[in-house]
């Protein structure tokens, strides 16, 4: 209890660890309480789905119908934002989740035991790594057909390598140390070795690791959805949001920002997004790492 008492306390007095806390328990509430905020109209097969009222190319400034207007297509923009929400959040969670048990796993196995083991991982990884991530992000989703579920198995594949070197690279640096010779002394098992005596000493750095990327990953998926090659048409994804703004970035020569609704309000959803994790990154790194903490 002491513990969770102190990383409060340190969130608390720094300030942008704070607004980060307070920037994510909003969209954590716009997620849970979507429903609420933005209701689902009447005989709608699919929530996510984005209402629309006809078909017109051209956007439509806010309205008391629609108070963020709409975009291409006639999209309701409030609507694809509020439920968008949830779509980042399930995204970046399933990503990361997966991501951290592969990487543990993986990492795991190459660093406590080493040898050919440790060679046949690291050269996989090595090969991954040898990729953009965005390419082959956008060649995976290609090959296999665009959808939020494609979406979350091509960030996964390119995301695994750093935490399986990461964690591997703790594994090394602990697995020498007195209280593990002592374990292994014991005669515990390799297994309960890394699950009782290593991975808890090493999990740290992944945990921060983790909350920083959450916001990359997000960002990484709108640009996925942006290029045509995310969520399908008329999904609720910021980066489709985006997408369906792309022609109006600039409007009339005699009113260039006459769209402004089109491509400001989604942006600001993700930077606000990815602006949170990032401080709330930054706040676990500060209470993880001693060397780093703030006095």
């Amino acid at each position: 209890m002491s513990s969770w008492k102190l990383m409060l306390r340190q969130i608390v007095r720094n300030p942008l660890s704070l607004a980060g806390v307070i920037i994510i328990f909003i969209f954590i509430t716009l997620a849970i309480f979507a429903p609420l905020i933005a209701p689902v109209p009447e005989g709608h097969r699919d929530p996510y789905l984005i209402p629309h009222d006809g078909y017109s190319i051209t956007p439509q400034p806010p309205s008391e119908e629609h108070i963020f207007g709409t975009t291409q297509g006639q999209y309701d923009i409030f609507y694809g934002c509020i439920w968008g929400a949830r779509t980042a959040f399930r995204v970046a969670f399933l990503v990361m989740a997966i991501t951290i048990l592969i990487g543990l796993v993986l990492g795991s196995l190459s660093g406590y035991f080493g040898g050919k083991i440790d060679e046949v991982i690291m050269r996989i990884t090595d090969v991954f790594l040898a990729f953009p991530a965005l390419i082959l992000a956008m060649a995976i989703v290609a090959s296999i057909g665009p959808s939020i579920n494609t979406v979350i198995i091509a960030l996964c594949v390119v995301w695994w390598p750093s935490y399986a070197r990461l964690i591997r690279g703790d594994i090394l640096a602990l697995r020498e140390e007195d209280y593990v010779e002592a374990s292994r002394g014991l005669g515990a098992s390799s297994a309960r070795v890394i699950l009782r005596h290593v991975l808890p000493n090493a999990i740290y750095p992944t945990l921060i690791m983790a909350s920083l990327d959450i916001g990359a990953v997000v960002l990484s998926a709108a640009a996925l959805s942006f290029l045509g090659l995310g969520a399908p048409e008329g999904y609720a994804d910021w980066g489709q949001m985006t997408e369906f703004a792309r022609n109006w970035i600039v409007g009339p020569q005699n009113d260039p920002l006459k769209y402004w609704y089109a491509v400001i309000t989604p942006g600001v959803f993700i930077l606000f997004f990815v602006l949170g994790w990032n401080l709330l990154g930054d706040a676990f790194r500060d209470i993880f790492d001693p060397r780093l903490a703030r006095r």
